[in-house]
């Protein structure tokens, strides 16, 4: 009888990719990050099993928002307190931190337990061209072949 090999947490490689998001959708960006994160793009996924590599997204002020999302697409947050929400728009929110926005998108298309929330915290987001991860030697992924 064969049997379909799952992955241990001890025997998982990480890699370290780096996304440059200068002209790229916001969609589209998370959609393949959330993707890299879960594990999903290698052959020994296991959905239980945190198989996903470290990703750094570079650039993240330079991305774009196609159609009338920078006005129409709206993000709420309540202080808990009555009269307490809060509106902002993913336009607004790009200009203002765009770091935020990349990282609600993503965190969005995650498991939503204690998984998801491993997950994403191997993703680092920067507005601008620099990162202080060089140390771990991250590889250039183009995200226009993954999609």
């Amino acid at each position: 009888m064969r049997t379909t090999p799952l992955a241990k947490s001890g025997e998982i490689e990480r890699k370290w990719y780096v996304i440059d998001a200068t002209d790229i959708s916001l969609g589209r960006l998370s959609a393949a990050v959330a993707t890299i994160l879960r594990g999903k793009n290698k052959p020994q996924y296991t959905p239980n099993v945190d198989t996903g590599d470290n990703v750094i997204i570079i650039n993240a002020a330079n991305l774009k928002l196609t159609g009338k999302k920078a006005t129409d697409k709206i993000y709420y947050h309540h202080s808990s307190y009555r009269g307490g929400i809060k509106a902002t728009a993913a336009g607004e929110l790009l200009t203002n931190n765009p770091v935020k926005l990349v990282e609600k998108s993503v965190k969005g298309m995650l498991p939503k337990n204690t998984l998801g929330h491993q997950e994403f915290l191997k993703m680092h987001v920067y507005a601008g061209a620099d990162h202080k991860h060089e140390a771990q030697q991250p590889e250039k992924l183009d995200i226009n072949k993954l999609i």
